[in-house]
């Protein structure tokens, strides 16, 4: 059944045949995958800054340029995450422009997930599904059980058997099904195909993507938006099966199209751990042919081996003049350290990923150290807290006396606090 809506419809990226709306990945003819397409000119006097402005923090202020069915009243506040200006990081990088987009904190399940899952569910909701589900590496199972929850839909996620163990009890909190399986994302995502034909069900990153996928153009609206309606120079961003980096750069172009922003040329900069770096080696090879990989790496949510969107990002990354780098665990562990020392934010191993690479580009000389460069954090190192195992001492306890803090400052560091010294003074006066 095909479900109508002026706005918008599927369109294959290939042969360009149209598709209306209906719950289809890939088309039928040529096998390419499907995209959702606007009608740009018919939502212009809608999607205005002053519209915008007036919507809620969340990233439904730009509903009319998402693919959401008519009728449809969301009410959960996801995304609209911070933009901060990384003063302390950039002075350790060199730079004095640089941005941090921070969805370690995004809602409800601090990933940038969160915002494909809101979009996808609605979708799913059109179409009848009862149950819902996906193949993911973490994040992505967090914010499909809890958006199902919450939208009282049945969820079964398929996840590879050695996912971090707080990603597993962040998916099984909230009551969904969970299936592991003994293999990589690959194969995870290869049996949820098989899956979502067999039981007609709907998954977000199956029979759903084209709608899923069109959730991360909001990270590109919000960039520009915060940024006072301008587009940076550069944005360096985390790459598993290359979508996200792809959305970033359609977004910035419907708000050139529709006059929102200055035209400007972007560069895009993919970040991706060296133990999965299909798209990355394509890119230092100049060209679009992903080899697949067998992943080995600490970056769980970025391994996937043989990504779906790679052809096209690793396209779009050399068209737009930027590059793509990839780091080793031991780069990503400091990566993660870094960016919570310097701007107080605790990412993910994805986002010592895009740190790690970030300093790289820099080191490198591929990103000018006064241009405007947007690194992209999605998601928080709650979740990945094993990377971290072993990195850290477990602090011996003290008594609660004053003369033992002051015993085991000088243990620290060898040295007295002068302002201690004076306390104690005053504290014995």
């Amino acid at each position: 059944m095909n479900y109508s809506c002026s706005r918008y419809e599927l369109k294959c990226n290939d042969c360009g045949k149209r598709f209306g709306n209906q719950p289809l990945s890939a088309c039928p003819d040529c096998l390419a995958p499907l995209e959702v397409a606007y009608d740009l000119d018919a939502v212009r006097g809608v999607f205005t800054r002053e519209n915008v402005a007036a919507g809620p923090p969340s990233i439904w202020r730009y509903v009319a340029l998402l693919p959401i069915p008519d009728g449809f009243q969301p009410d959960l506040p996801v995304g609209f995450t911070p933009l901060i200006h990384a003063k302390n990081l950039g002075k350790r990088l060199g730079a004095t422009n640089l941005y941090v987009k921070n969805d370690a904190v995004c809602f409800p399940t601090l990933s940038f997930k969160d915002r494909v899952v809101s979009v996808a569910l609605a979708n799913a909701q059109r179409f009848g599904f009862e149950t819902v589900g996906c193949s993911s590496t973490g994040n992505l199972a967090n914010s499909v059980a809890a958006q199902a929850a919450r939208l009282g839909i049945k969820a079964c996620i398929l996840v590879p058997s050695d996912l971090e163990p707080a990603k597993i009890l962040n998916t099984q909190v909230y009551g969904a099904r969970l299936v592991r399986i003994d293999g990589n994302y690959d194969h995870v995502n290869r049996l949820c195909s098989q899956i979502a034909d067999e039981y007609t069900w709907g998954f977000v990153n199956v029979n759903l993507r084209p709608y899923y996928a069109e959730g991360s153009k909001t990270v590109g609206y919000e960039i520009a938006e915060k940024l006072g309606w301008r587009l940076p120079d550069n944005v360096v961003v985390p790459m598993a099966g290359g979508s996200l980096i792809r959305k970033i750069r359609k977004a910035f172009q419907e708000l050139i199209y529709l006059g929102l922003v200055e035209e400007k040329h972007v560069r895009f900069f993919g970040a991706q751990a060296t133990g999965c770096s299909p798209i990355s080696v394509a890119v230092k090879q100049g060209t679009d042919d992903i080899q697949p990989q067998k992943p080995n790496t600490i970056a769980r949510s970025l391994a996937i081996g043989n990504p779906a969107d790679g052809p096209a990002a690793a396209k779009m990354i050399r068209d737009s003049g930027g590059w793509a780098e990839d780091v080793s665990d031991v780069e990503v562990v400091a990566g993660m350290q870094e960016l919570a020392e310097t701007e107080g934010i605790f990412t993910e191993t994805a986002g010592g990923v895009t740190t790690a690479v970030t300093a790289r580009l820099y080191a490198d000389g591929r990103i000018s150290r006064d241009q405007i460069t947007v690194a992209c954090i999605t998601g928080n190192g709650l979740k990945t807290t094993d990377a971290l195992t072993g990195h850290y001492a477990e602090e011996r306890a003290i008594r609660p006396r004053l003369a033992d803090f002051g015993a085991y400052l000088e243990e620290l560091d060898g040295t007295k606090e002068p302002e201690l010294a004076v306390a104690g003074a005053n504290h014995a006066n």
